[in-house]
């Protein structure tokens, strides 16, 4: 498919208020397609679109998409599926399995057979990179062997599953692009203790202390998620190319230390985690070969972005080690042998 024919399309996003998925709306609405969002708003929200309010290419519909009577027939004359919805972070879904089996894996079941229903041309799953657990290998490869710590990465890894047999079983285009740590302006802030830069901007707002685990020399691929939108339309735009899996990720990694750095502000340190790697780093060669695709956004720029737009994060909930340890104590008492 030749990149001018991607514009114009119908294009339908799941969990297309969220954070990702309104970074994806931005990126879809300016290159023309009519855009079709559904979302329950339990992690997303409205105001992540307010700024596209009024444009007659943009519907949002408010529905689980588990809730399959409901959702399957909005599919209706779509070309492509952008599939961002899911519940995130590692405490919620141990201490709720079911729930995080419900919208993870249910969910994602339900949007496979409304495409397959409808006959959509396209569909983009976003995968967790969170499926290779504690790997042996840096940069970890797409071939890595999957060792699933805890229900959210289970859940995420059972849906790339089933949409690679749906792939085989039914002949439907569909590619999972494996995320890593993903950030940007628009990160949820929610009250569940999560994502380390949520956390911080948060503690710098407040002129408080960076609780950093550890030691702070662990290290993460920072995505910058402008990238992660232009990696899964890149994909969208090859097909020629199904049943595959691509990792999604920086080109490097970078500590936790240096992240402080570059926030500036002082440091109190909490204990190290069980079930958390040391380092997350991923092997992009396949995606660079396959889809000629690189992130352009160097980490550096990023942090100075996400700065730039630090009010989002005014109302975001203020953590401490003595709140970070009663809202982790499950976390530890689950996963710590």
């Amino acid at each position: 498919m030749h990149l001018n024919q991607i514009r114009g399309m119908k294009t339908l996003v799941t969990g297309g208020c969220g954070f990702i998925g309104s970074h994806m709306v931005d990126r879809l609405l300016a290159e023309g397609h009519e855009v079709l969002v559904i979302d329950n708003l339990s992690s997303g929200t409205i105001r992540n679109l307010e700024h596209h309010k009024g444009n007659p290419k943009l519907q949002v519909h408010i529905h689980h998409i588990a809730d399959h009577e409901k959702i399957a027939d909005l599919f209706a004359g779509i070309d492509q599926v952008f599939h961002l919805a899911a519940l995130a972070d590692i405490v919620p879904s141990i201490e709720r399995p079911m729930h995080y089996h419900h919208s993870n894996v249910n969910g994602t079941i339900s949007v496979l057979e409304a495409c397959r229903k409808h006959g959509v041309k396209r569909v983009i799953y976003s995968a967790s990179s969170s499926c290779y657990g504690i790997p042996d290998q840096f940069p970890t490869p797409e071939n890595a062997e999957i060792r699933c710590q805890y229900p959210y990465a289970v859940t995420k890894y059972l849906g790339e599953e089933y949409c690679l047999y749906w792939e085989q079983i039914y002949k439907m285009n569909i590619t999972c692009m494996r995320f890593f740590n993903v950030y940007g302006p628009r990160a949820r802030t929610s009250g569940t203790y999560g994502a380390v830069f949520g956390v911080f901007l948060a503690q710098k707002l407040n002129n408080k202390p960076y609780t950093v685990v550890g030691d702070g020399k662990q290290t993460r691929d920072f995505t910058f998620v402008t990238d992660i939108v232009d990696a899964c339309v890149t994909a969208a735009k090859r097909n020629d190319i199904s049943g595959q899996i691509f990792n999604v990720g920086s080109g490097n990694t970078y500590s936790i230390n240096s992240l402080v750095q570059l926030l500036g502000g002082k440091i109190t340190y909490i204990p190290k985690r069980p079930g958390e790697p040391d380092c997350t780093f991923a092997d992009t060669r396949r995606i660079s070969e396959i889809l000629k695709w690189k992130p352009k956004v160097p980490f550096e720029e990023g942090v100075k972005i996400m700065l730039e737009h630090i009010d989002y994060w005014r109302e975001a909930p203020l953590w401490d080690p003595a709140s970070i340890a009663e809202a982790t104590k499950d976390w530890f008492k689950y996963l710590g042998k």
